[in-house]
C-alpha cells in the first residue's frame, strides 16, 4: 500500500509539473484548470492501482471504491487550488512585484493603467520603455508617475535599482503592427516594434527577469479564426499573455550557491571562533572599546544592509565613514588594525552577514550608498553589479583589484563574474582567495 501511494503522489506531481499548474503566472481559476487537475488524478489513481496489484497480485480492487475516490480526490485538488489562487491574488494585492513595461501605442497605455488598476495580477509598474519609433512611452508616463527608460543602462539600473523580477514586453501595439508575431527564421523582415522587443526580452532575459510577452487587443491585421488560440490561455484584464522564466536549472543553481554559503559560513564560524575572539580581544587592547565596525552597504537589488567588520579606525565623525575612500594608509591606524587589514583578517565578521543572508561568499564587494552613487554615474555597468549578491571575495579581487584600483576594471571583472557564473568559479575563487590571505595580500 506504501508503495501505490508514493507511485500515485511522483505521478500526481510530475503531471501537474508537466502541464504547468506549478509554474508562476497571472492568476487563474480552479475551474479554468479542472481539464489539467482531472488528467492528473485520473493518471495518478491508474498508476496507484497498477502498482498495487503487480505488488499484490491476489488483492481485488471493488468498483464501490475505485469509483468515487477519485471523484473526491478531483475535488478536494480543484478546491485547493482555489484556495491556492485566493491567497495569491491577496498577497499580490498587499505586495505586487515592481516590473518595468514595454511596447508601443496606446495600448501601452492600456496596459499601464490595467497593472495599476488590478493589483491581484502582481505587477506593479515601475518604469516604460518605448519598442520601436515613438513617444508612446512618453505619453504613458505622463499618464501615470512611471519614468520612462530610454538606454540600455537606464533599464538595468532600474531592475538593479527596484529589484525588478518581471518585465512585460507588449506586441503589436504599435500603429502599422501586423497584429501577428513574427516567427524565427521567417521570411517576413522584422518592423521596428518587433526588433525593439527581441532586443529587450534577450536583454530582460539576461538579467534573470521573468518576461510576460502580452499581445495588444487586435485592431490591425487580420485576427485569427475562433478558437484557433490556446485553451484557458492566461489574460491580464483581457490581455494575452504568455510567460517565459528563467531557466530552471540556472534558479536550482542559486539554490545551491545559497546553500554552500550557509554550509561555509557556519562551519567557519564555529571553527574560526577562537581566531574571532583573539582578533576581538587584540582590536579591544589596542584601540579602546568598540570592537565591531558596522557600516551601511548596498547589496543585491540595490537594497541596503549593515555590513561588520572588525574596527580597524576610529572614524571622527559619520560623514567620514560614509565618504572617505581610502584609509590604508591613515596615520591613526594602530599596529593591530594595520595587521588586520594586511591579512583580511577584519573582513572575518562578515561570514555572519553571509549567514544571515545579506552577503555571499563569492561575489562583488559591496559599496557605501554614496560611492554607489557616484561611481553609478561614471561608470556604464557598474549599476549590473548589484545582479548578484554581494561576496565577501570575488573575481576581481583575487585578481589584485582592492583597496584604491582602478574602479572600471573591478566593475567589468565583476559583471563578467555574474555572466559566467557556476559553483566551480566559486569554489576557484575561494581557494585563490586563502592563498592570497596566506601570501598577506590585503589591502
Amino acid at each position: 500500500m506504501p508503495l501505490g501511494a508514493a507511485a500515485a503522489l511522483l505521478t500526481l506531481v510530475a503531471v501537474q509539473a508537466r502541464s504547468g499548474l506549478y509554474r508562476p503566472g497571472p492568476p487563474s481559476g480552479a475551474l479554468a484548470e479542472l481539464p489539467r487537475v482531472l488528467c492528473a488524478v485520473l493518471l495518478s489513481w491508474c498508476v496507484a492501482c497498477t502498482v498495487l496489484v503487480a505488488a499484490l497480485p491476489g488483492v481485488t480492487l471493488p468498483r464501490a471504491v475505485l469509483l468515487p475516490l477519485p471523484a473526491v480526490h478531483a475535488l478536494l485538488a480543484c478546491g485547493a487550488r482555489g484556495a491556492v489562487h485566493a491567497r495569491r491574488r491577496a498577497r499580490n494585492r498587499r505586495r505586487p512585484r515592481p516590473a518595468l513595461v514595454a511596447g508601443g501605442g496606446s495600448a501601452l497605455r492600456q496596459l499601464t493603467g490595467v497593472l495599476y488598476a488590478h493589483p491581484e495580477y502582481g505587477l506593479r509598474p515601475v518604469g516604460l520603455v518605448s519598442a520601436g519609433p515613438g513617444g508612446d512611452a512618453r505619453e504613458a508616463g505622463a499618464a501615470f508617475p512611471v519614468p520612462v527608460l530610454g538606454s540600455a543602462a537606464e533599464i538595468t539600473r532600474a531592475v538593479v535599482q527596484n529589484a525588478a523580477c518581471d518585465a512585460v514586453l507588449l506586441r503589436g501595439g504599435a500603429p502599422g503592427a501586423s497584429g501577428t508575431t513574427r516567427e524565427p527564421g521567417g521570411s517576413r523582415p522584422w518592423t521596428a516594434e518587433e526588433a525593439g522587443l527581441a532586443g529587450l526580452a534577450e536583454l530582460f532575459t539576461g538579467l534573470g527577469c521573468t518576461v510576460w510577452f502580452v499581445d495588444a487587443p487586435r485592431g490591425h491585421g487580420h485576427p485569427p479564426e475562433p478558437g484557433t488560440g490556446p485553451a484557458a490561455a492566461p489574460h491580464l484584464w483581457g490581455f494575452a499573455c504568455r510567460v517565459h522564466h528563467p531557466a530552471p536549472p540556472r534558479c536550482i543553481a542559486r539554490a545551491g550557491k545559497r546553500a554552500l554559503d550557509t554550509v561555509v559560513a557556519a562551519a567557519a564560524l564555529v571553527t574560526a571562533a577562537p581566531l574571532l575572539l583573539a582578533c576581538a580581544l587584540a582590536v579591544r587592547l589596542a584601540d579602546g572599546p568598540g570592537v565591531l565596525f558596522r557600516q551601511e552597504r548596498v547589496g543585491a537589488g540595490g537594497r541596503l544592509f549593515v555590513m561588520l567588520k572588525f574596527r580597524t579606525l576610529r572614524p571622527a565623525d559619520p560623514h567620514e565613514s560614509a565618504t572617505r575612500w581610502n584609509v590604508a594608509g591613515d596615520r591613526r591606524m594602530s599596529a593591530v588594525g594595520r595587521l588586520l587589514r594586511r591579512t583580511s583578517l577584519d573582513e572575518l565578521p562578515q561570514l555572519w552577514n553571509v549567514l544571515r543572508g545579506d552577503m555571499s561568499l563569492v561575489g562583488p564587494r559591496p559599496e557605501r550608498p554614496y560611492f554607489v552613487q557616484r561611481f553609478g554615474q561614471d561608470h556604464p555597468g557598474y549599476a549590473a553589479r548589484h545582479r548578484m549578491p554581494a561576496g565577501i571575495t570575488g573575481l576581481a579581487q583575487v585578481h589584485g583589484l582592492r583597496g584604491d584600483t582602478s574602479i572600471e576594471d573591478r566593475a567589468r571583472f565583476d559583471n563578467h563574474y555574474i555572466d559566467t557564473w557556476s559553483l566551480w568559479q566559486d569554489l576557484l575563487i575561494l581557494l585563490r582567495t586563502a592563498g592570497s590571505v596566506f601570501r598577506l595580500g590585503g589591502s
